[in-house]
C-alpha cells in the first residue's frame, strides 16, 4: 500500500501536489491530452449537460480557453487543474473545485481521468487534494460531489475521498443526481492509500 501522507499547496503557482500527482492549472498546450480525456465515450457520457460533446482539437482548445479564463478570475479555493502522473509526466485527467448552479452557494469537487488510468486511485488521490485546499480557505466547511445514478465508478471514488452519500436531487444541472459529502471535520488525514479499486 501507498503512504500519501502529505498534500503541498502552492497558492502562488495555483499547485497542488500529493506523492504521486501534480495538480495545476490547465494550459492551451494540454488540448491533445484534453481531448483524449474529454472525449472518450466512457468519460463524456457522464459529463452532458453540464460539459457538451468536445469532438476535435479545436472544441477542446476553446474548452480549455474558457476554463483558463475562469480559474484567473476566480481565484483560489476554485478552479480547475489538470492532474499530471509525476512518473511520467502525462496529462491523465482534470480535476475541478466549482460552485454548483443554480445557486452556486454549494462547491463541487469533479474529476475526469483518462479511462487507461482507471482503477489506480487517482480521482480519489486527486480529490482527497483539492479537498485540503478547499478547506485550508475561511468559511469553507463542506464540499460536494454529484453524479448520475449509475455513475457507480464515480460513487466508489467520492467514498474513497471520504464522501457520505447524502441523498437523491433534480436540483443540479436539471437531472436526477447523486449527492456526496465531504464535511471539514470528517476530512480523513492523510490522504486516502491508492491502491487500486
Amino acid at each position: 500500500m501507498v503512504d500519501h501522507r502529505h498534500v503541498e499547496l502552492d497558492k502562488c503557482a495555483r499547485r497542488i501536489q500529493t506523492q504521486r500527482l501534480i495538480l495545476r492549472p490547465w494550459r492551451p498546450d494540454d488540448r491533445i491530452a484534453a481531448l483524449q480525456i474529454y472525449s472518450a465515450p466512457a468519460v463524456a457520457r457522464w459529463l452532458c449537460p453540464a460539459l457538451p460533446p468536445i469532438v476535435d482539437e479545436s472544441d477542446m482548445r476553446r474548452v480549455l480557453e474558457v476554463w483558463i479564463a475562469e480559474s484567473d478570475a476566480t481565484g483560489l479555493p476554485l478552479g480547475r487543474w489538470a492532474i499530471i502522473e509525476k512518473h511520467s509526466g502525462d496529462v491523465i485527467g482534470g480535476v475541478a473545485l466549482l460552485p454548483l448552479p443554480p445557486g452556486c452557494t454549494d462547491l463541487e469537487i469533479g474529476w475526469q481521468l483518462a479511462p487507461t488510468r482507471w482503477g489506480h486511485g487517482y480521482g480519489a488521490e486527486a480529490g482527497h487534494a483539492v479537498a485540503h485546499q478547499a478547506f485550508e480557505n475561511a468559511g469553507i466547511n463542506d464540499v460536494f460531489a454529484v453524479m448520475r445514478p449509475r455513475n457507480h465508478r464515480a460513487m466508489a471514488t467520492a467514498r474513497r475521498v471520504s464522501m457520505e452519500w447524502v441523498g437523491e436531487t433534480d436540483k443540479y444541472y436539471g437531472l436526477s443526481l447523486q449527492i456526496y459529502r465531504l464535511n471539514k471535520a470528517d476530512l480523513d488525514l492523510p490522504e486516502p492509500a491508492c491502491a487500486p479499486v
